[in-house]
């Protein structure tokens, strides 16, 4: 008994230590990506902008496309691996990948360079096309990148692959920023100081992963290779049986990761089309669209994407349980991971909606009139965060029960809804640019309540949607609610401020712990897993929080 109990803390430890390492990673990320759209608008205009995020999101296809699937399954199978014991067959799927990731990664950065003034002419944003073939040889290094951070999400080791992502975004920053302020000092043209711009991603990426083969390196001459597996002396595979697993595995999921990214393509064409259809003139057009992908969206992906790390470290431990047959950790690892994102994405959810003007202005001050036109499709867009976050953590589950097709049925349905709404919505001049979060809505709600539909089919364990939300629901409308009151009231009284922003917010977050304690939406076990967690409990015990 005190041997399970020992190997279930274990397990969990392991968990939320991959978990902790990808949302550091990815929340640090993000703040790069922050800090870096903040000069860049100063530097290139929300118009500026336009030609560098619609190139971004032709490559967001391409390489959702390429490297949506293949980790994800090289992840799986060297995880099922694991637990037999087959290190040869680690060895062989690596290989075979790596040989895959190559020519995907060969024959999408060609189709971006030699189609990058039909995308830029597709989408109505016809000077783009420096943007596409700066960022094209992007593609080719992410998908070597993809390969090896597979294997090291296959052996539950995060680290690399968080170190990785921190590498590119400083590049893209640093690199980046400074490659624009020199082609702008020359007198370069605005779409190719842009594209200086999209070359220090370029540039980033590289560096990200030649420290991805140098660390892969480490590992294999350290003997580290095949981490936490005992040879059991299996034969590998054949190559064609391993191909065979990995081309099932990946397709469906690179299926349903692609729709989403082509209905982001679409959206990214659609807004600055319909807006001309209603009238506005292209300039006016690009830069709503600017000011939408630069301020709003960058906002608005912040916490999926934190929420991305629960599902790479869900991944390869929720197969490795089912596959092992341990009920108790598949039903430990599950919970958590959804508990987990519903205290993590609801407050943010709601703290979006209702402090999206401060936001804006305490990260993009100076911007007043971009501002005034992003902060209310923030706050509409707020609405879709939580819907956002759980949708990346269900399709990460469904992976894991191999159910991979699931998700191509339920991103396919949101792809639609998103096309039809925003073609509808934009089109009307009364609504014009806020059809985009309204849709988005629509889209990612679509999405969720088909994911679950889903998961309590498959996953006995699952308690249930209304059971998962309501708690997180309640703590977060009433402490951040109560938090935005006090802010409205001190800006009355003394005047808007960054500190007064600052505060309420930091209020805003004491007060949703404190909620989420009373009304219980945390549980013992959560707690103690955490750095000191057993005299956080302990204190909050006492308390009588918890």
């Amino acid at each position: 008994m005190t041997e399970d109990k020992s190997l279930k803390t274990n397990s969990k430890k392991l968990f939320f230590s991959g978990v902790a390492v990808m949302t550091l990673s990815t929340a640090i990320v993000k703040i790069i990506g922050l800090l870096y759209k903040i000069p860049m608008l100063s530097y290139l205009g929300a118009e500026g902008m336009a030609f560098f995020n619609a190139a971004y999101d032709i490559y967001t296809m391409f390489y959702m496309v390429s490297t949506a699937g293949l980790p994800v399954a090289l992840s799986i199978l060297i995880s099922e691996n694991r637990v037999r014991g087959n290190v040869r067959n680690i060895k062989r799927i690596y290989r075979i990948a790596i040989i895959i990731f190559f020519i995907i990664g060969t024959v999408g950065m060609l189709a971006m360079i030699l189609g990058s003034e039909w995308f830029s002419n597709r989408i109505g944003i016809e000077d783009a096309s420096y943007c596409i073939i700066a960022i094209a040889p992007t593609l080719f290094l992410i998908c070597i990148s993809s390969a090896l951070r597979g294997y090291f999400q296959g052996h539950q080791i995060m680290t690399p692959t968080a170190v990785s992502q921190v590498i590119e975004a400083l590049g893209k920053l640093l690199i980046g920023l400074l490659l624009a302020v020199w082609a702008k000092k020359n007198g370069y043209s605005l779409p190719m100081v842009a594209a200086f711009a999209v070359l220090g991603l370029t540039i980033g990426v590289a560096v990200s992963m030649l420290y991805l083969v140098l660390t892969k390196l480490i590992y294999k001459m350290s003997g580290k290779q095949s981490l936490y597996t005992e040879d059991s002396g299996l034969l590998p595979d054949r190559s064609s049986s391993i191909i065979g697993n990995l081309v099932k595995i990946a397709i469906p999921i690179t299926i349903s990761s692609s729709v989403m990214g082509i209905a982001r393509l679409v959206d990214t064409a659609m807004i600055s089309n319909r807006l001309q259809h209603i009238g506005y003139a292209s300039n006016v057009a690009n830069s709503f669209y600017g000011v939408y992908s630069t301020l709003v969206v960058p906002i608005f992906n912040l916490p999926p994407a934190i929420i991305t790390g629960i599902a790479l470290s869900l991944v390869p431990m929720l197969t490795a349980a089912i596959e092992a047959k341990n009920r108790e950790k598949e039903s430990m690892v599950l919970s958590s991971s959804l508990r987990i994102c519903s205290l993590f994405a609801m407050p943010c959810s709601v703290g979006i909606c209702l402090f999206s003007k401060p936001i804006l202005q305490l990260i993009f001050s100076g911007q007043n009139e971009e501002i005034e036109i992003a902060y209310p499709l923030l706050s509409i867009l707020g609405i879709s965060v939580i819907f956002a976050c759980l949708m990346t953590v269900t399709n990460a589950i469904l992976q894991a029960y191999k159910q991979e097709r699931k998700p191509i049925i339920s991103m396919a349905v949101g792809a639609v809804v998103k096309i039809v709404f925003d073609y509808l919505l934009i089109g009307i001049d009364k609504i014009n640019i806020y059809g985009a979060p309204i849709s988005t809505f629509l889209c990612n709600a679509s999405v969720m309540i088909l994911n679950f539909y889903f998961i309590k089919k498959y996953a006995s364990s699952f308690d249930g949607i209304f059971k998962l939300l309501y708690r997180p629901f309640l703590s977060a409308v009433i402490s951040i609610g109560a938090a935005f009151g006090i802010y409205i009231i001190l800006i009355q009284s003394l005047g808007p401020s960054r500190l007064i922003t600052v505060a309420s917010i930091a209020l805003a977050a004491v007060l949703y712990v404190f909620a989420a304690m009373i009304f219980k939406a945390v549980e013992e076990d959560d707690i103690k897993m955490l750095p000191k967690g057993e005299r956080v409990y302990s204190l909050l015990h006492r308390m009588k929080l918890i």
